[in-house]
Formats: structure tokens, C-alpha cells, sequence
């Protein structure tokens, strides 16, 4: 088959016996050979995130504040991990040397690393296996982008036989400065590793069993899905469908390489394969919904044939910093919606702009906005879906706000009340699996 790159996260590494399975896993297909080990996740509710630990740590420090609270907390967990694995693991000797270093760091993002580097550190040890720095092999451009040479040069320190363990989250900019990727971006790791090694699989390990076709919150029982692509998959992670950290699928969509995603606590369940294409047995592959959202309804007459009025409502927004979502649109009215957390309190600044800047008949606002996204790549060959969606959703008493369907035809985003949102997925659900 080739070789495969294991993330494992961090509800995977979260005590002893969780290390344990992992090496199993490991060991039970010697394809296994790259490993990306997240910073060890809670064991019980009570517990506190490694990495927030080490947040709180840098935190203390900016204050002149001592740090030792965290700082023990981190060496109680990893001293009772090392203990537990009969592993000899010199933890107060790495704490010594982080503190050190993180006397002369600014930013956050060397201690925050750190969670990785130890449970990597550690990892490795109990495996037998060669220990990859990030900081040497993954390397950002200035403004925090990953630097392409990244892939040379962390394949030269992955060639050979044998196993190598990589920590995710984090790399270094050119002047030698850590750097993180965002929350939960060891999955960016696993993927940039299965690039830089040339594995034939990113296998992605975490606490549930791949995709499911709706949330289960929402949806008791909700079907798995068995396959997905990568288009799909990021519509589905925009309104919220987080098993895997968006980002992830970049740098392994160019060279072909499927994302599967594996449950630690059930490793014999297939998952969820993410792939480049895949046959589309069924119109639709997933759902989602999300919270959240203001719309802003323009109006005026004749709209249709004044140039530029579309560019200058758009362009208040971008004065005010606002990203939008959505631009539905008529012959006499435009729509655009936005997320809360990007208008916070400026929406009657907003809107002042507008009616400064296009003279409209009229500005509206709608809030308490819901947005929800019914994908898969078969709709484009199936009739009906538009229909049977809006149908399930007035047979149960939902009102469609505004309604919009891409031109690749593999996505409908409608917009109910906030109120209707669990109601409007369990409808077009039923309306579709049934």
C-alpha cells in the first residue's frame, strides 16, 4: 500500500492506557511509519487542557507573575504518564529548558508548542522511534503562511527506514521563532507530514468514528458517512462540521493523498475516507448548521441598472473590516449576510454607510439569522433536491429566510429563524435518508 501518517489527537493520548492503544495501532500495521501526536487531551471534565495550561503560563509571565501553578500541573501529568508507561522520560529537565526559553519569548506561541513537543518527546521514546523537531523541518514565511520548501526539507529528515514521530501545532518563521498553527492545527501537521513523507494514506485518529451525515446532537442515530470529498467536506466544515480542522485538506489535495478518519477507542471501524472524487451513490452526503448570522437587505429601484451599486455596499463592509458570507440578490434588492462575531456592535454604523454611500429606497436588517448546508455532488444529477428540501422544511412549519445554491450545484444554503434550526435540519435529514 505505501507508507501512512498517523495524527493521533488528543482525546487519543489523554492517560496511559490511551498511549498504549496508540501503540498498538501502530505496531499493528508496519505501514504505520510517520506519527503526529497531539499534546495530551482531558482525562476527565475537571482536567485542564495541557495547552491552555501552557497559555496561562505565558500569560503569568507577561504579568512578572510566577508560573509554577501551571507549570506543576504540566509535570504532574507527564511525570504520572511517564511513570505509568515504565518510561524513563526526563520531564523536569525539559520543564527546566522551556522555562529557560521562554524568558526571552514575546509571543505566545513557543510555550503553547510545547504540549506537542513533550508528548512527541515521549511518544518517541516509548516507540523506538526517531524524533522530528518541527522547528527544523516546518518552516512559515514571514506573514505566517507555510513556506513550500517546508516539503523538501522535512521529507530529507523523513527519509529512511524505521518509524519518526513529528509533533503537530507548530514550526518556526525564518528567524528561528516558533510558530503555531491555529487551534487544532495538528491535523495541518498530519497533512503537511503526508505530503513531505509521499504516504499513500493520512490516516487522522480521534474519539469518533468519521462523519456523520448530521449532527448527532441534533440528529439521534445519525447515519455515518462512508465517503466524502474534499469540496464537500469543506462545505460541511464552514457551517461547522469540525472532526477535522479545515486547513488540513490543502496540502494533500494536490498530491491525491485520502484523509481517513479513525476512532482510537473502535480501531477496527473504517471511518470516513476523504477523497479527490468519489462515486455519488446518493444526492446528498451531509448537513450542517450553524448559528449566528445578520443580514442586511438593500432595496431601491431600478438596482439593476445602476453601475457599481453591488461594489459600494460591498465596500462599506470592507470599510468597516466585515467579511461576508452570502450576497443573495434581485432585480430591485440586494441581500448580504454576515456573521455577528465579524459585526459585533457596528451595525448601525454599518448601515448609516450604506444609505450614505447608495442612497437606498430602503435598509433592513434581519438577525437571529441560521444558516444551513445541504451538500453532496449528486444534486447536480438529481432532480428534485431543491424541491423535496423546501417541501420537508414546510411540512415542518419552517419559514426559509433566503435560500441560495452555488454554481457547482453541489451545496443549497437556506437561512431560517435561530428558533428553527434543529427543527430544519431533523426535516431535511428525514427528507433525505429516509
Amino acid at each position: 500500500m505505501g507508507a501512512i501518517t498517523c495524527k493521533f489527537g488528543g482525546t487519543s493520548l489523554a492517560d496511559a492506557a490511551c498511549y498504549r492503544g496508540v501503540v498498538d495501532i501502530v505496531r499493528s500495521n508496519p505501514d504505520r511509519r510517520f506519527i503526529v501526536p497531539s499534546a495530551p487531551g482531558k482525562r476527565k471534565p475537571e482536567d485542564k487542557k495541557i495547552t491552555d495550561l501552557l497559555y496561562a503560563w505565558h500569560g503569568l509571565l507577561k504579568q512578572d507573575l510566577d508560573p509554577s501553578q501551571p507549570r506543576g500541573i504540566i509535570y504532574q501529568r507527564f511525570e504520572e504518564l511517564a511513570r505509568a508507561l515504565q518510561v524513563d522520560f526526563p520531564i523536569q529537565d525539559h520543564l527546566d529548558r522551556i522555562a529557560r526559553d521562554a524568558e526571552n519569548c514575546a509571543e505566545p506561541d513557543f510555550l503553547a508548542s510545547r504540549g506537542e513537543y513533550l508528548s512527541g518527546q515521549l511518544l518517541a521514546r516509548l516507540l523506538g522511534a526517531t524524533f522530528v523537531d518541527p522547528a527544523e523541518c516546518i518552516l512559515f514565511e514571514d506573514d505566517g503562511d507555510l513556506d513550500p520548501q517546508t516539503y523538501d526539507a522535512l521529507g530529507k529528515r523523513l527519509a529512511g527506514p524505521g518509524l519518526f514521530v513529528v509533533p503537530g501545532f507548530y514550526g518556526a518563521l525564518p528567524n528561528g521563532r516558533i510558530k503555531t498553527f491555529s487551534r487544532g492545527g495538528s491535523d495541518v501537521t498530519g497533512s503537511v507530514v503526508a505530503r513531505a513523507s509521499k504516504s499513500s494514506m493520512y490516516e487522522n485518529w480521534t474519539d469518533v468514528s468519521g462523519f456523520l451525515v448530521a449532527d448527532p446532537r441534533i440528529v439521534s442515530n445519525a447515519r455515518g458517512i462512508a465517503e466524502i470529498t474534499y469540496k464537500e467536506l469543506r462545505e460541511l466544515a464552514y457551517m461547522g462540521a469540525n472532526v477535522l480542522h479545515d486547513e488540513a485538506i490543502f496540502p494533500v489535495r494536490e498530491p491525491g493523498i485520502p484523509i481517513n478518519i479513525r476512532n482510537t477507542k473502535k480501531p477496527d471501524h473504517p471511518g470516513t475516507m476523504i477523497l479527490a472524487e468519489r462515486e455519488a451513490r446518493e444526492p446528498i452526503v451531509g448537513i450542517a448548521g450553524r448559528k449566528g448570522f445578520t443580514m442586511i437587505n438593500v432595496e431601491k429601484a431600478l438596482m439593476n441598472k445602476e453601475r457599481g451599486f453591488g461594489r459600494r455596499v460591498l465596500s462599506v463592509l470592507e470599510e468597516h473590516g466585515i467579511s461576508w458570507e452570502l450576497m443573495p440578490s434581485g432585480i430591485d434588492n440586494l441581500s448580504v449576510i454576515v456573521g455577528d462575531e465579524e459585526l459585533q456592535k457596528k451595525t448601525a454604523a454599518v448601515l448609516k454607510s450604506i444609505e450614505r454611500t447608495c442612497q437606498p429606497d430602503k435598509v433592513s436588517v434581519t438577525e437571529d439569522l441560521a444558516l444551513i448546508a445541504t451538500v453532496g455532488q449528486g444534486m447536480s444529477g438529481t432532480v428534485g433536491v431543491a424541491a423535496r428540501l423546501t417541501t420537508a422544511l414546510a411540512n415542518a412549519g419552517v419559514n426559509i429566510r433566503v435560500i441560495d445554491q452555488g454554481s457547482s450545484e453541489n451545496n443549497i444554503i437556506v437561512g431560517v429563524a435561530e428558533a428553527d434550526l434543529e427543527t430544519a435540519v431533523r426535516a431535511i435529514y428525514g427528507a433525505f435518508t429516509a
